[in-house]
């Protein structure tokens, strides 16, 4: 579970309205990963920004980016191993590298965008889920 503040759900509300509850309209117009942050600038697709201060500014901490590319399984692979002592092989996920380690050094351009789009994706379906719950508990 990604942690944001109201202010940040608040904003993402209005940019969830803003697209008509059309998750496909929102667009990450550029991004940034340093080693603690991956910070996401959010728009619109059919209202694109000419700065991006004008656009919605998300951080996701670094490592729940990277809890997300390890449960995705974006940094793995199926395949098979020989076990060390028994001497049998064996199918397995195989670790191509850590997850940021992966992202920033192994990932081509479409992987990467794929786990941008991947913590994107989580966080809007986590916001509508917990404020669906929120809202069943009044009803």
């Amino acid at each position: 579970m990604i942690r944001i503040n109201q202010k940040l759900k608040d904003k993402l509300w209005w940019l969830i309205i803003s697209v008509d509850y059309d998750y496909s309209r929102i667009a990450i117009a550029d991004h940034d990963l340093n080693g603690e942050i991956l910070t996401l600038w959010l728009e619109d697709k059919q209202d694109f920004k000419n700065t991006l201060d004008e656009c919605l500014q998300l951080d996701v901490p670094a490592k729940q980016f990277a809890k997300l590319i390890k449960e995705e399984n974006l940094n793995s692979y199926e395949g098979s191993k020989m076990h060390p002592t028994k001497n049998y092989i064996y199918k397995t996920r195989i670790e191509i590298n850590e997850p940021i380690a992966w992202y920033q050094d192994d990932a081509t351009q479409t992987e990467q965008v794929w786990a941008r789009e991947a913590i994107l994706k989580r966080l809007l379906t986590q916001l509508i889920e917990t404020e669906a719950h929120g809202i069943e508990e009044w009803v």
